[in-house]
C-alpha cells in the first residue's frame, strides 16, 4: 500500500487572490467508514510531518483506533507530499510558491472530505502544532461540520512572540551563502544545519536541559541532540518547502478571510464544536496563556494545560507516555459526550 494518495485539485484559488497552478492534496486514510458516516476523524499534519508521522497518534486500542473510526489524514500545502516547492511546476516553483494560508489548507481539505469522499459530518479534528492550528481552522471555517476538536500544543492565532522565533529560525537558513534567494543549486546545507540547530533550543523546555532529559532519548550530550536536529532538516527537508510551511504558520488566524474579516474574538465564538484546548505548561513558543484566552471565547472549549519537561516536544509520540495517555483520555471524553 503507498505511503499516500494524491486528491487532484486543478488550479486552486488562494485567499490571497492568486491561484495555486495545477494543486495536489495528498492523503491517507485509515480504517472503514461506518454506514451511517459518522465515525470520521481528521488528522492534519504539522510542521514537519507527514499523515506517515500522524500514524504515531492513534492504533489499535487507542483513543483514535482504525478498528472503531475512518481516519483521513491530509498533508500540509508545502511539505513535500501535497503541492509544494519542491514539486509545484515552473514559475511557481522553489521561492516563486504563492502563500498559501490556513484557510487555503481547510478549503482543500474540505473540498477532499465533502466533495470527494462524501462525508457530512467529522466527529474529531486533532493535531499537534501547525496541525492543531488547522483543527481550530476547521472548527471556524466549517462550523456545522466539525463536532469536536482537540488542537495541543497549537494556537487559532499565531502570536507576535511565536512570529518572531519562526523569523529566527528563517534568518538561520537564509544566512548560508548557497541561499541564492531560493535559487539554489545545491542544498543550502549550512543554512538547514543552523536551522535545525536553532530549533533544538526552542522545541525542549529549559527544564528538559537542565535535567539532562536528552539522555532519555539516547544522546550523551547537548551538542549530539544538536547535531541529530543539524541531520534531520539537511537529510530530511527541502529548505524552500520549511520557508513555504513557515509562511503558512506566521499567516495563522482563524479569523483571516471572508468570514470574520479578522476579528478573532467574532471567530472563536463562532465555533460550534465541543473542544478541549491542551497545550503544554512549558512550551516556548505555544504557551498555554494562548489558549487560555482562546477559552473564555469559544462557547464549549474545556482549558486543560498539561505540564510537561519536554515543551513543545511533550506531544511527539513516545517522548512522555503521560502527555500520550492524558491525550487520549481528553479524546475519548470529547467523542463519548
Amino acid at each position: 500500500m503507498p505511503d499516500f494518495e494524491i486528491y487532484e485539485l486543478g488550479d486552486f484559488p488562494l485567499l490571497s487572490g492568486e491561484v495555486l497552478k495545477d494543486a495536489k492534496l495528498a492523503y491517507q486514510t485509515y480504517g472503514t467508514m461506518s454506514a451511517a458516516r459518522d465515525n470520521v476523524v481528521v488528522l492534519p499534519t504539522f510542521y514537519t510531518g507527514t499523515n506517515s508521522r500522524n500514524e504515531g497518534f492513534f492504533g489499535p486500542g487507542r483513543a483514535i483506533d482504525p478498528c472503531r473510526h475512518f481516519i483521513v489524514s491530509p498533508n500540509l500545502f508545502g511539505n513535500g507530499r501535497s503541492s509544494s516547492p519542491s514539486n509545484a511546476p515552473a514559475l511557481q516553483d522553489g521561492p516563486r510558491f504563492p502563500l498559501v494560508q490556513m484557510w487555503d489548507n481547510i478549503t482543500a481539505q474540505h473540498r477532499l472530505i465533502h466533495d470527494h469522499l462524501g462525508i457530512e459530518k467529522i466527529v474529531l479534528v486533532a493535531g499537534w502544532s501547525m496541525a492543531g492550528c488547522q483543527s481550530y481552522q476547521w472548527a471556524a471555517q466549517y462550523p456545522d461540520m466539525v463536532q469536536a476538536i482537540l488542537p495541543f500544543c497549537a494556537s487559532a492565532k499565531t502570536s507576535p512572540h511565536n512570529f518572531v522565533f519562526l523569523e529566527g529560525v528563517k534568518a538561520a537558513l537564509c544566512a548560508d551563502q548557497n541561499w541564492n534567494g531560493g535559487d539554489y543549486d545545491s542544498p543550502p546545507e549550512a543554512g538547514l544545519s543552523a536551522f535545525g540547530r536553532v530549533y533544538a533550543g526552542w522545541a525542549f523546555s529549559q527544564t528538559f536541559y537542565r535535567e539532562g532529559l536528552y539522555r532519555q532519548l539516547g544522546f550523551q550530550s547537548i551538542e549530539e541532540l544538536m547535531q541529530d536536529w543539524e541531520q534531520d532538516h539537511v537529510q530530511g527537508w527541502d529548505a524552500n518547502n520549511l520557508l513555504a510551511k513557515l509562511a503558512t504558520w506566521q499567516a495563522g488566524d482563524i479569523s483571516a478571510g471572508p468570514l470574520y474579516n479578522e476579528d478573532f474574538e467574532l471567530a472563536l465564538g463562532a465555533i460550534k464544536a465541543r473542544a478541549i484546548l491542551m497545550p503544554c505548561t512549558q512550551d516556548l513558543y505555544f504557551p498555554p496563556e494562548d489558549n487560555e484566552i482562546e477559552a473564555h471565547h469559544i462557547p464549549r472549549a474545556i482549558f486543560r494545560p498539561y505540564n510537561s519537561p519536554w515543551g513543545h516536544c511533550a506531544a511527539n509520540p513516545g517522548n512522555d507516555k503521560g502527555f500520550a495517555a492524558q491525550l487520549d483520555a481528553n479524546i475519548r471524553e470529547l467523542l463519548e459526550r
